[in-house]
């Protein structure tokens, strides 16, 4: 029998190919079937057989030593092999690991907030485990891992930060659990199935930060210039009683005779006035600014700019597009438009598509017959996107106000300061800079085409956005152009 098996070993020695088939068919039907895999230790460990039968191929030559070698390297080999089929034996299997994640359905983008994981050990036998979440690219946790004793029948609750970097919908599917076995020989990857549902919507600190600033009259630290009123508002609302520092101008004689008492007429600013946007999610707005890319800039000012009307008794409403329509709020006011904006934006991403601007105005023209401010919020690249831009926003001339709002690259202008600050600019910038003044003398000739045809325009930094649009509206509404 000992002869058999020296045999066997000799063939499997001289057909490496053969002896390495063998040995990974059970450790890949591990893998597949029970997430079992050897770990380093056992892997170091045969490699003292492996130096042996190297040794034993390569420099013995005389067959007693050989003969001796090589039933030393194969009770090693059974030794060790019965040893790792014990510890795999004993190793904890996944069914007996249940779990529950609790999380918020709704975070603020940027923000933290604590999330529990349970894990429940339905077996007696303790083990070492590691903990990790099911988390994208675009959550970040702290800390992401944790390594514990769990022991039998028992439960233990972990509890981490998570920060959602990125707006939209996002689906935990799993739990994954790291399963030691006694002896450190195998490593069990195990996925728990919990789903849960995160919806990140974008943070809404602006408003917080503008309501702040207004009722202690520091706007101009957002960035918002105070706008003279060209005439005055004119719609009647109400009649009250005279106060010390009213116009006199104000003062209604008739009702005053009637009364026998000083009434005052009170105005109002004109109300129902329309914004509505429309926000490009195609391949122009897939840049980054800050850290964040072009289509959050321009949502977070959309927001901003819609909670401010809505406050001043006007309807906001919102058209979001790339190669298809994808999202259409119709202008409402009311503080509950707010949440349908934000409702409708927080999962719109960026998406690498030429936009189709003939089916986004087609279908505003059909869907929104009424006069309003249309804010177009995209970028200008190349002709055939900026003669598109302005044959459909020209032509909303008389039935609407169209406002075109373009973002800038930083690095265009980047390219040109350095040039300007250097005192022995190198060819490279030169080229650089060469090529940054042709792209924004165009730009610039394509906004001055817009505004030549009655349309507005405005060309920004993504960072300067939200308080710009801002004072243009505002510039707007004292100029009673809508």
């Amino acid at each position: 029998m000992l002869s058999i098996l020296q045999f066997v070993c000799e063939y499997l020695i001289n057909s490496p190919i053969l002896l390495l088939l063998i040995m990974s068919f059970p450790l890949w039907l591990l893998a597949r079937k029970m997430g079992v895999f050897p770990a380093k230790r056992l892997l170091v460990l045969f490699l003292v057989p492996a130096l042996l039968s190297f040794f034993l191929i390569i420099l013995v030559d005389r067959g007693e030593i050989r003969q001796i070698l090589l039933s030393a390297i194969l009770l090693i080999d059974v030794a060790f092999t019965g040893v790792a089929l014990v510890d795999l034996m004993r190793i904890v299997p996944p069914f007996v690991f249940s779990g529950k994640r609790t999380v918020q359905k709704i975070a603020s983008q940027g923000k933290r907030q604590k999330v529990e994981i349970e894990i429940v050990n339905h077996s007696k036998t303790s083990c070492v485990v590691a903990v990790r979440d099911d988390l994208p690219e675009s959550f970040v946790a702290e800390p992401n891992r944790f390594d514990t004793l769990l022991t039998g029948r028992s439960r233990l609750q972990f509890f981490y930060e998570l920060t959602g970097l990125r707006r939209g919908r996002v689906l935990l599917e799993c739990i994954h659990l790291m399963v030691g076995s006694p002896l450190k020989l195998w490593q069990g990857f195990y996925r728990l199935p919990i789903e849960s549902i995160v919806d990140v919507y974008p943070d809404m600190k602006q408003i917080a930060e503008y309501d702040l600033l207004a009722r202690t009259n520091r706007l101009n630290l957002m960035g918002l210039r105070r706008t003279r009123k060209i005439g005055q508002d004119n719609e009647f609302e109400r009649l009250r009683d005279y106060a010390q520092d009213d116009n006199y101008k104000h003062i209604d004689w008739r009702a005053s005779a009637r009364r026998n008492k000083l009434t005052v007429r009170d105005f109002q600013s004109n109300q129902s006035q329309r914004i509505l946007f429309l926000v490009d999610c195609g391949r122009m707005m897939t840049g980054t600014a800050g850290g964040i890319s072009l289509l959050d800039h321009s949502l977070n000012a959309m927001l901003m700019l819609s909670y401010i009307a809505l406050r001043q008794g006007d309807s906001v409403g919102m058209l979001s597009f790339s190669d298809r329509i994808h999202n259409f709020t119709p202008a409402k006011n009311g503080v509950k438009q707010i949440n349908r904006l934000l409702n409708a934006s927080y999962d719109q991403q960026a998406r690498y598509v030429e936009s189709r601007y003939d089916d986004a105005f087609l279908y505003l023209r059909s869907h929104c017959s009424k006069r309003s401010l249309v804010i177009l919020v995209t970028n200008v690249i190349d002709e055939i996107n900026s003669h598109q831009i302005n044959q459909y926003l020209t032509s909303l001339m008389g039935r609407h106000l169209p406002l075109g709002v373009f973002l800038r690259d930083r690095e265009l202008f980047s390219a040109l300061e350095e040039f300007e600050s250097s005192d022995q600019p190198g060819k490279k910038q030169i080229y650089e800079a060469a090529a940054a003044v042709d792209v924004l003398n165009w730009r610039r000739q394509v906004i001055r085409d817009l505004r030549h045809q009655g349309a507005l325009a405005m060309d920004l930094f993504p960072e300067d956005l939200t308080s710009e649009l801002i004072n243009q509206y505002m510039q707007i509404k004292a100029r009673h152009l809508l």
